[in-house]
């Protein structure tokens, strides 16, 4: 597929400094684990710049989107949008507020939730762990998490969401009685302690579970002896240049408040948090459209995974049932007979819809962050797909089918 045919020259973008502060790690902990140092940053001297829509072309793209999202805006969205192509934007706005009570519009320099298009984060975290000897993703949990109960689940189960272990959001914890948010380490004793029946044996089946990305999350902070949010700054977000992206804390919400933008039902009443929001690695993760942008590119410039992981993590494990959709190691994905395939994953949380779809081979990518409850978001990729695909070659391209494993 080709989405444009035009010139694409390069300019560069300016961003604000936008990170907060970190738990320290404990002695015992530093000791106890081997030294680490960060990528190399390579990815960070790459900037991103504006594709040259100015011809007949790039200007017909441009009214079709424009046309495409003003009547999306007057449904109801309110959201970031960025569309790009090898590298350049081709296509970015900001439609509604940051905070409507103060009249803030929505900019470039606004973090939103990524809810569940956070897990790819956390997945790239720990396969970059493995691809560097940190850890071994077949390994049991248990190797890492002295305390996790299931000794028969492995790290890989937990990334490819077949370990079976039930999802701490749809069941209703009464165990935890604190006013207080929840963290990862609680929800790890809480399941320690009480031992939860799994839904299925595990690696027998696939069934998507925020439960896996929390302690995937735990496992990071063990084998690098830090905060998973300081890792995922240092080792991720930093060498990549990503200046408006960080793991939320609840305990520091007012150290960025003002910047993030505020979660809406579809009437504009603020969704409020809850316990769960001190959780992190299924969700967590705060970012901007063109910070994602970034970290969508770094995956064609080997910034931080090498090919042989990036084939693992675009695999699909769950075959149970016959389809195109599948899931990877953090990834959602199409497999289309052909051999052309769709990396993606879209998040809720709140009021936080989330869409990001990359077609790999392309190197074509759409990401859509909206902060006001709106479940239309999902269908606007293939909307967008639309708008340019006749520019492309996969005209005949059914997204929807039948198979496994089933959108969340």
């Amino acid at each position: 597929m080709k989405p444009f045919s035009v010139k694409i020259p390069l300019f560069a973008f300016s961003f604000a400094f936008f990170f907060f502060a970190c738990q320290t790690v404990s002695e015992q902990q530093a000791q106890a684990k081997p030294p680490m140092a960060p990528p190399d940053g390579k990815f960070s001297t790459v900037t991103l710049g504006f594709g040259d829509t100015s011809s007949e072309e790039g200007q017909a793209l441009i009214r079709r989107l424009d046309s495409f999202y003003r009547r999306q805006s007057n449904a109801g969205f309110n959201g970031s949008v960025l569309v790009g192509y090898k590298g350049k934007i081709m296509y970015e706005r900001y439609w509604g507020y940051c905070d409507k009570s103060t009249g803030t519009q929505l900019c470039a320099q606004n973090p939103s939730q990524l809810a569940s298009t956070s897990k790819p984060f956390t997945a790239t975290a720990i396969l970059w762990l493995n691809q560097n000897k940190y850890l071994d993703i077949d390994m049991p949990v248990q190797k890492y998490l002295k305390d996790f109960p299931y000794p028969d689940i492995t790290i890989k189960m937990l990334l490819s969401q077949r370990s079976g272990l039930p999802d701490y959001t749809k069941t209703g914890w009464t165990y935890w009685k604190s006013s207080e948010p929840m963290y990862n380490e609680d929800l790890l004793q809480i399941f320690a302690k009480h031992k939860p029946r799994l839904n299925s044996k595990p690696d027998t089946r696939f069934e998507y579970s925020n439960t896996n990305y929390a302690m995937l999350a735990r496992i990071i902070e063990e084998v690098a002896a830090m905060p998973y949010k300081q890792f995922m700054k240092e080792f991720i977000f930093e060498p990549l240049g990503m200046k408006h992206t960080f793991v939320y804390d609840p305990a520091e919400r007012h150290l960025y408040a003002s910047k993030i933008t505020q979660s809406y039902r579809g009437n504009w009443a603020i969704f409020p948090e809850t316990n769960e929001d001190g959780i992190y690695g299924d969700k967590g993760i705060y970012s901007t459209v063109e910070d994602m942008y970034r970290w969508d590119q770094s995956f064609y410039n080997h910034a931080l995974l090498n090919d042989k992981t990036l084939r693992m993590a675009y695999t699909g494990y769950s075959n149970e049932r016959a389809g195109v959709k599948n899931y990877g190691l953090g990834w959602r994905m199409m497999n289309f007979p052909d051999g052309y395939k769709i990396i993606y994953h879209n998040g809720w949380w709140h009021g936080n819809n989330t869409v990001f779809y990359r077609f790999v081979q392309d190197n074509f990518t759409i990401i859509v962050l909206g902060n006001k409850l709106n479940n239309s978001i999902y269908g606007q990729a293939k909307a967008v797909y639309d708008i340019v695909k006749h520019t492309g070659n996969r005209t005949d391209m059914e997204w929807e089918d039948s198979g496994s494993p089933k959108e969340e």
